[in-house]
């Protein structure tokens, strides 16, 4: 009797200590998966730093790509997208991570200004909003810095990066500049857009704005300094796949 009872309260023990061990092993996986659905994708392949190609050229404009962020890149103009302002919304998930993230660099060369505009209002971000600051020295490579609104991140169509395109070459050419940088900085927003569709979509309407004003240049009602290169940034895991964006984008203009 008494080897029964002891022979019952180990298989117990054995079970409970089975029951514990499956439990732990189910809620390490459940974390595991969260965790790999939470970061961001693995590249395939990436690009160092710095490196940079000529993808074309329009009526004397060369469309470039830089591997950068937009707080390194060296250009008269810096252009940066942000959306309508959420709490937090470039420091955490499903934004980049800081290291990845050039809007975040961006915001901690200028002492947290973009965080402090769009936070109190002063700049809403709200979609082809613009506002143009000039960064004290030593803060950006760029001289400038014209950030422009995307509007609600939850409403974001690629679409509108045609008109944003437009904005940027038209307010580089009212500032006088010969050669400005883009960053659409979606991707270090968190939103899972298409690169290269992005990337032509910008350079679409670069180059429609552009001719638009050469147009208008023509006829003798718009007087500028001509554009030579625009530098489209990418991070180092998309660099390929923007200028086949870029590159169908020029082509469509050429045929």
């Amino acid at each position: 009797m008494f080897h029964t009872k002891n022979h019952t309260a180990t298989l117990q023990k054995l079970l409970h200590r089975s029951l514990r061990m499956i439990v732990m092993l189910c809620l390490a996986t459940i974390v595991t998966v969260a965790q790999a659905q939470q970061a961001p994708p693995t590249p395939s392949a990436t690009t160092a730093v710095g490196t940079s190609k000529i993808w074309g050229n329009v009526d004397g404009m060369a469309i470039e790509g830089l591997v950068q962020g937009p707080s390194a890149a060296d250009a008269q103009l810096q252009v940066a997208c942000v959306f309508e302002y959420t709490e937090g919304d470039i420091f955490n998930p499903p934004a980049l991570p800081a290291p990845l993230n050039g809007m975040v660099h961006l915001d901690h060369a200028l002492n947290g200004l973009i965080t402090d505009i769009r936070k109190s209002g002063k700049f809403s971000g709200h979609a082809l909003e613009t506002i143009l600051i000039t960064p004290p020295a030593g803060t950006l490579k760029a001289k400038k810095l014209l950030l422009i609104g995307l509007g609600d991140r939850s409403k974001f169509n690629t679409d509108l990066m045609i008109q944003v395109g437009s904005v940027a070459l038209r307010e580089a050419l009212n500032i006088g500049v010969t050669h400005f940088a883009f960053a659409s900085d979606i991707k270090d927003a968190g939103i899972d857009s298409p690169t290269a569709l992005v990337a032509g979509n910008v350079t679409k309407g670069i180059i429609a704005a552009y001719r638009t004003q050469a147009f208008l240049k023509s006829k003798k009602m718009a007087a500028y300094k001509p554009v030579t290169k625009v530098t489209l940034l990418a991070g180092p895991s998309f660099f390929t796949t923007a200028g086949e964006g870029i590159k169908e984008a020029i082509a469509s203009y050429h045929n």
